[in-house]
């Protein structure tokens, strides 16, 4: 799924416009595999593989792959609906700038649930 955030989010021109004061560098580790997703201004510029353990970011959020998947579907189950519901439960962990995740986070989690629209990992 991750290939398709680019163009899910460019494509919303609401939330485009909601993240326009946000640019940030964010790497998602899905399993042991890591994407580093350049924000500029709300648009995702570029998504690209990254090494975890050595690739800057701002902020990563990581989780495992069955989270990432469960996280991904339509209809997610309980607990697994929300990037801060997954932490809680100790499926998905934030480091980094966390402030600056914060000061985001409504438009992140709205990013972050757009492969739901197209079917997910179902």
């Amino acid at each position: 799924m991750i290939e398709k955030l680019q163009n899910l989010v460019n494509d919303d021109a609401a939330l485009v416009n909601r993240g326009r004061w946000m640019s940030a560098d964010m790497l998602l580790q899905i399993g042991d595999t890591g994407h580093l997703v350049e924000i500029r201004k709300g648009r995702i510029e570029n998504v690209s593989p990254a090494n975890v353990y050595v690739t800057p970011y701002d902020f990563k959020i990581r989780g495992t792959e069955e989270a990432w998947q469960e996280f991904w579907k339509p209809l997610p189950k309980p607990r697994h609906h929300d990037i801060i519901a997954l932490i809680r439960e100790g499926k998905m962990q934030m480091e980094g700038n966390i402030e600056m995740a914060m000061a985001n986070f409504l438009t992140l989690k709205l990013m972050l649930e757009k492969p739901r629209k197209v079917g997910g990992a179902s």
